[in-house]
């Protein structure tokens, strides 16, 4: 460690290029963006950067280890447990990250702003947050003034590595992308107000709104039955925070303690960050729509239902498969295709056993019907064998001929 003076008399320390070494390999990051001194530092001091320090341990919350609490008592253990986590780690967030307006990211160009802090959590529900600390000294139009600085940073747009357009701060952080037709909301700026200095956080935060409304504030959307007073669109605009850090330290990154410009009510992060009411509009538009689509698809099948033919024999409806077919070209020359698929195959079977019956009652000599149920009408016949079971009269009569019998008696008697 390495110890000077600022202006002020008060005692700095800095590490030494070893112990910049170390650091860097404990965090894993490169040695240059570690170790510098906080801006002002030199000149008044290092309240600022104790406060922006003090701002990322707050909003970061870690959880703690509860390992080294073995043998602690048991109510800190479980006010440990209960305590609650906030956005990513320290390892999440870098300070006094350059916003360069012209000129590139190693060598920012004039116009462009200084981030306090910034932090990276692409899986967390706040994947990258700009933080402004103000320790009630500065002047909310300095603080104005800085956020147009941000806008203009955000709006910036560079040549991507494929050769596409794309706003510059989305070649280095990753944040949920917009639609084809609207770009979405851009990153959200948090300002937390220390009460070091002589000015009123609230105050300060009135002005600092009423100046940049520009910059954050929506354009409002028809009312509907469904969202009673509509909603505000915030597409291509800044989602702009306030909180106090004795509110962040009360009750926690997680508590309903952020003010959005243009809210009456402090909101959690994620409702300040997010926009509810459009949300529930879209929700309830979606289901509108599906119940729609519902009805239509309803409307179409019961359409398609009283087209669907029914039998003439059993009065059935035709399954689709039934009546595909019927209206395909194999079915043209089909004499049952007005009959269902359980009527056909009853048809069949009724064909197959009069054929079957028919093949039972045929001569096997003529192939004719035998009709052995039936008198013989025919007087040629009419001496003609008995039934067999087999062949038909006229086959039993010339395979097997009898003699007239009439005749025979006839001739008996005039022989006696």
């Amino acid at each position: 460690m390495e110890a000077g003076h600022s202006r002020a008399g008060e005692k700095l320390w800095s590490l030494t290029p070893q112990g910049l070494e170390a650091a860097a390999a404990e965090l894993g990051r490169p040695v240059q963006e570690i170790g510098g001194l906080a801006r002002g530092v030199g000149r008044t001091g290092a309240p600022h950067a104790l406060c922006v320090g003090e701002t990322i341990w707050t909003l970061s919350r870690p959880a703690p280890d509860l390992t080294r609490l073995q043998d602690a008592p048991h109510g800190a253990v479980e006010a440990a447990r209960a305590e609650p986590v906030g956005f990513g780690t320290v390892e999440s967030w870098a300070t006094e990250v350059p916003l360069p307006a012209t000129g590139t990211w190693a060598t920012a160009g004039r116009g462009g702003a200084q981030a306090d802090a910034v932090l990276t959590v692409p899986e967390a529900e706040v994947p990258l947050l700009f933080v402004e600390v103000d320790t009630c000294h500065m002047d909310a139009q300095r603080i104005a003034t800085k956020l147009g600085k941000y806008a203009r940073f955000l709006r910036r747009r560079v040549k991507d590595v494929d050769g596409r357009p794309r706003a510059m701060w989305r070649t280095r952080w990753e944040h949920p992308d917009g639609t084809r037709v609207a770009p979405g909301p851009l990153p959200p700026l948090l300002l937390v107000f220390h009460r070091l200095g002589p000015r009123s956080p609230e105050s300060s935060w009135e002005l600092v709104a009423d100046r940049t409304r520009l910059h954050w504030a929506g354009r409002r959307q028809r009312e509907d039955e469904y969202q009673a007073g509509g909603f505000h669109d915030y597409d291509d605009k800044i989602p702009l925070l306030f909180i106090t850090i004795d509110a962040l330290r009360d009750q926690g990154p997680t508590g309903r303690v952020f003010h959005r410009a243009g809210r009456d009510q402090p909101q959690t992060s994620h409702d300040a960050i997010g926009n509810p009411r459009r949300d529930l509009a879209l929700a309830c538009h979606w289901a509108r729509d599906e119940e729609r689509a519902r009805q239509y698809q309803v409307q179409q099948e019961a359409a398609h239902e009283a087209k669907r033919p029914a039998c003439t024999e059993c009065g059935a409806r035709f399954t689709n498969e039934r009546w595909t077919y019927t209206r395909s070209r194999d079915a043209a020359w089909d004499e049952q295709r007005h009959l269902c698929a359980g009527c056909v195959t009853e048809a069949k079977a009724r064909t197959l056993a009069e054929r079957e019956a028919a093949e039972r009652e045929a001569c096997q000599r003529c192939r004719r019907r035998r009709q052995d149920d039936q008198p013989v009408t025919d007087p040629a016949l009419r001496h003609a064998p008995p039934p067999d079971g087999v062949h038909c009269a006229a086959c039993r009569q010339e395979l097997n001929p009898q003699p007239d019998r009439g005749r025979l008696a006839r001739r008996f008697l005039r022989g006696s």
